[in-house]
């Protein structure tokens, strides 16, 4: 069913040309931000010590480890990917038959686009980005908002808060972009990213303050 998402999608999707096509994947690739993960964990060694950076380190892989297997609930993938069977998920705009007025099944549309056989398509998509049938709730935007938050809580600094908020849009809106997922899948991972970020944030600020009630005793 054809929705304000679909619209709001065609508006923020558009053709940028290979060389923004280049940046928006790597964008969306993990490896790109392998200097961010290395400055969060210095910042907050430096900060609060070697012991409190082992429990950051713990709060968020679950963070994140959890924000990517819910997401995957609602896309029929991942650890707990059988959880709602009778939940239909939705297909990636990619593969979104009425974006491009077409009366075929999203699977069709598929082999189409991996063999880049549409002329003049309404979605624009690097071929590199063709792959995963569901969106529904966005995996990046859940992990990276649930990152997001729980560093900015844990390291009060107005330039990396920044940095984190830029990064953060970046990537969500590569996923647009690489027409991997609506602006509503984007919202909705970003709200379980930020839920369980801010859970994380809790219990760090919970065991630094009774560490500190403890230390001062």
């Amino acid at each position: 069913m054809y929705t304000f998402d679909h619209d709001l999608f065609l508006t923020l999707n558009f053709d940028g040309g290979e060389a923004l096509d280049n940046v928006m994947l790597t964008i969306s690739d993990t490896p790109m931000w392998i200097p961010l993960y290395l400055l969060i964990i210095w910042l907050v060694w430096r900060d609060y010590g070697w012991k409190k950076l082992l429990l950051f380190i713990v709060l968020l892989a679950a963070a994140m480890g959890l924000a990517d297997i819910v997401a995957g609930i609602f896309k029929h993938s991942g650890l707990l990917g059988d959880l709602l069977p009778a939940f239909e998920p939705r297909f990636r705009p990619m593969f979104e038959p009425e974006l491009e007025a077409l009366a075929i099944s999203p699977d069709s549309l598929r082999v189409l686009r991996k063999g880049a056989l549409i002329a003049d398509p309404q979605v624009h998509m690097p071929l590199e980005a063709v792959g995963g049938r569901y969106g529904t709730v966005s995996a990046h935007a859940s992990t990276v908002c649930s990152l997001c938050w729980l560093a900015v809580s844990v390291i009060r600094r107005r330039w990396f808060t920044i940095l984190m908020v830029v990064s953060t849009i970046l990537i969500c809106y590569s996923r647009i972009y690489l027409a991997k997922h609506y602006p509503m899948d984007i919202f909705w991972g970003a709200l379980l990213g930020i839920l369980l970020g801010w859970i994380a944030a809790k219990i760090f600020a919970h065991y630094t303050k009774r560490r500190s009630r403890f230390a001062i005793r």
